[in-house]
């Protein structure tokens, strides 16, 4: 059974950092492209960044370009999205996904499936 489950939000004031987690089990993810995706309420699901199968391609939306890092742990199975100089606007739930590709930067809920149950990150002071 494919599974993704989050991990790693909370509560931090803007400025701060935090590292989400996106573990992964019953598939590999050397097969797997992941993609980050949050949803604030009162609005959709948006793309936030995307790591190849491969692991060799990485991309991210504009508005988190330069403070938000995707990377992953093949030995721990694990996708992490590093989250820096974070901002009020960066308040959502946070999902990971999978699917064969990146297509179009992994903007497009969409193309992605096995959604993960989310985890929560709220920037305030």
């Amino acid at each position: 059974q494919l599974q993704l489950v989050e991990s790693g939000g909370g509560l931090v004031q803007p400025g701060g950092s935090l590292r989400l987690s996106c573990a992964a089990s019953g598939f590999t993810l050397d097969y797997t492209a992941i993609g980050w995706f949050r949803q604030a309420p009162g609005k959709e699901r948006e793309g936030v960044s995307c790591i190849s199968k491969t692991g060799g391609s990485t991309s991210y939306a504009d508005s988190v370009k330069g403070r938000f890092t995707i990377s992953r742990d093949l030995a721990k199975n694990t996708v992490y999205l590093q989250m820096n100089s974070l901002k009020p606007e960066d308040t959502a739930v946070y999902y990971c996904a999978g699917s064969h590709a990146c297509t179009s930067g992994g903007r497009n809920p969409l193309d992605f499936g096995s959604w993960g149950p989310g985890t929560q990150v709220t920037v305030s002071s």
